[in-house]
């Protein structure tokens, strides 16, 4: 069974950092691409950034591009989402996802498996 487990959320102020991580179990994790997306209050889900099966070749949203760094440690099955110079509009229930085809290329589109996700709010 697959399980995905979203953490390091949080509260922080325009200009801070943020670092979540999401542990990945019941699965081969290191043949499928791996993504994050959000979801901000009255809004519909969005692509933030994806990651190929070997670390390579991430794929990230405009509005996150520069700013944030996906990357996965495939030994400990864990996905990460380094967030920097956060801004008030990234405010959000961030969720890792699994994509459903292995060894698919990063892309906005595809996944198949969700965690539960994890809150994230930047203050002005």
């Amino acid at each position: 069974q697959v399980q995905l487990v979203e953490s390091g959320g949080g509260l922080v102020q325009t200009g801070g950092s943020l670092t979540l991580s999401c542990a990945a179990s019941g699965y081969t994790f290191s043949i499928y691409t791996m993504g994050w997306f959000r979801q901000a209050p009255g809004k519909e889900r969005e692509f933030v950034a994806a990651i190929s099966r070997s670390g390579g070749s991430p794929v990230y949203a405009d509005s996150v591009a520069g700013r944030f760094t996906i990357s996965r440690d495939n030994a400990k099955n864990t996905v990460y989402l380094q967030m920097n110079s956060l801004k008030p509009e990234d405010t959000a229930v961030y969720y890792c996802a699994k994509h459903q085809f292995p060894r698919a290329s990063p892309s906005r589109v595809g996944y198949a498996e969700w965690g539960q996700g994890t809150q994230v709010t930047v203050s002005s």
